[in-house]
């Protein structure tokens, strides 16, 4: 390992940032520097400039362009301290679109076309805990508090453990998914005794149980999320306590679910009806 690397590893291990994040990060040094087959601290800023234009030319998604972008202020402002470059390293504006959402029927249906075993339980386990992809493979087997009745989920986004209630019913399936394999520390353990389940593997599981459930959504694994945060606040869940299920920092990254929700929007007045129209001319306007 490089001592440039070593200490973009460290300034980060130093502020607790999480270990997908160090990857992450890593990562994205790693991809400038095979793009200009340079040290990453001899680029100067038009040529970081002209890398970001390289990446939106090989269609790279927004969600990972901002990912590079992340790692690559971190690394220039923090481990280099050449704030200078950072200015010219922007951010992309991520177009703001709805994320899928499963109505409970759906969900059925998907857990339903699910094989028993492995594949019924990750999803399970996702949806009936509201879990991000990183937070469902990191779960071991000490995290299910089955005297509590709740499932800790440690080093969310932002490196920051909570707590989530535990179904009885998922906690039975739980048992008898784990006396399967008898893991003793993961979950969903890979095909080494030291790693969980990888990403890739659960992306492509989901996919194939999507398409054998005959969804017209377009689905993966974080959609089950979004229906479980929808879900929630149709059942009356407030705002605030579903932002601690969730484990966002900020409030109105919670609140977007309401625009999800049909029963919240149910509950809104139709506007001609505030007008006070007779009947007649409401229907006659309707057929127009």
């Amino acid at each position: 390992m490089s001592a440039l690397r070593q200490r973009l590893i460290e300034d980060m291990q130093v502020r607790n940032y999480s270990p997908r994040t160090v990857e992450a990060y890593v990562a994205a040094v790693v991809k400038v520097t095979k793009h200009f087959l340079r040290a990453p601290d001899q680029l100067t800023s038009e040529e970081l400039r002209s890398f970001q234009v390289h990446l939106l030319s090989v269609k790279t998604s927004w969600s990972q362009f901002n990912q590079i972008v992340c790692g690559l202020r971190f690394f220039y402002g923090t481990t280099l301290g050449r704030l200078e470059v950072v200015e010219m390293l922007p951010y992309g504006k991520r177009p703001k679109v709805l994320p899928v959402v499963l109505s409970m029927e759906e969900v059925a249906q998907l857990l339903a076309a699910a094989k028993p075993g492995r594949e019924r339980m990750l999803l399970e386990t996702a949806y009936g805990c509201g879990l991000r992809i990183s937070e469902l493979l990191g779960l071991q087997v000490t995290d299910i508090d089955a005297s509590r009745m709740v499932v800790t989920v440690r080093h969310g986004k932002g490196a920051k453990d909570r707590q989530v209630p535990l179904s009885a019913r998922l906690l039975s399936a739980l048992r008898r998914w784990w006396s399967t394999h008898r893991h003793p520390r993961w979950l969903f353990p890979g095909k080494t005794p030291a790693r969980h389940l990888s990403d890739g593997n659960v992306q492509r599981i989901v996919g194939r149980v999507v398409k054998r459930a005959g969804l017209r959504k377009k689905a993966t694994l974080h959609t089950l999320r979004h229906s479980y945060a929808t879900h929630l606040l149709e059942a009356g869940v407030d705002v605030v306590t579903l932002q601690k299920l969730l484990g966002h920092s900020d409030l109105s990254t919670t609140a977007r679910y309401l625009h999800l929700s049909t029963r919240q929007m149910q509950k809104l007045p139709n506007v001609l009806d505030l007008l006070g129209l007779p009947k007649e001319e409401k229907k006659a306007e309707g057929q127009g």
